[in-house]
């Protein structure tokens, strides 16, 4: 059966996929969360590579948000990859960053409810973190991530993206209509250019909290035809 990894974005860590997980399992996959520092794109690519090669392929790497970019450098040369799903991600050519595309439009909630610390890093001001990422979930769900939000380095986003994966592996992309983090009209340009296979939900910028068994149901789906 195809291994299926799955990788967090921003202000986010591996928990982030706990119910989608659960629901894999139900249907007979076992899937692996990789952990990522968020301290540079470097050590995350890194640590996904790490996580790969605890794996027998064939592997769908899975990338939501910042995690897009993650999995864009960390399948290029890598066998036991066979396809790429990107959840409401970022999608980067070469040479260009997560900022470069997070400034293509504007409609972003996320600058005026990120906070930063003395030495450096950022965070989502908890009370907003829900309303941001996944305004469609239960407050319960988004009120744990938000306890649970890994701090990320300033500059992360700023890291130019190497040779991109999708030019080698089919991508699939899942579209959230209703993102308040990233912009759903972005989120289509990025799938077009990659000509990736799009699917769109009216969810936010989370649909692991929201929908996480539709969200299992589609991994498992692309998984199935791998």
């Amino acid at each position: 059966m195809t291994a299926i990894i799955l990788v967090h974005g921003l202000w986010s860590d591996g928990s982030c996929w706990s119910e989608t997980i659960t629901e894999l399992r139900k249907l007979g996959h076992e899937p692996v969360a990789a952990q990522l520092s968020l301290e540079s794109l470097e050590h995350d690519v890194a640590a996904v590579r790490r996580t790969l090669s605890t794996v027998d392929g064939p592997v769908l790497l899975v990338g939501w948000s910042y995690g897009g970019a993650v999995i864009t450098n960390a399948a290029h040369g890598q066998d036991k990859v066979r396809a790429l799903s990107y959840i409401a991600a970022f999608m980067p050519d070469e040479s260009e960053s997560v900022s470069d595309i997070a400034r293509r439009r504007p409609g972003s909630v996320l600058p005026e409810h990120l906070r930063v610390t003395e030495d450096g890093h950022s965070y989502i001001d908890r009370p907003a973190y829900g309303a941001t990422m996944a305004a469609d979930a239960p407050a319960e769900r988004t009120a744990l991530a938000s306890a649970v939000q890994k701090f990320a380095r300033l500059g992360i986003d700023g890291s130019p993206s190497g040779t991109p994966a999708w030019r080698e592996l089919p991508s699939h992309y899942l579209v959230a209509s209703e993102d308040r983090a990233l912009p759903a009209a972005t989120q289509h340009e990025l799938a077009a250019r990659a000509g990736a296979e799009t699917t769109e939900w009216a969810t936010g910028h989370g649909p692991m909290y929201a929908r996480p068994k539709e969200l299992a149901a589609y991994l498992d789906g692309i998984a199935k035809g791998l």
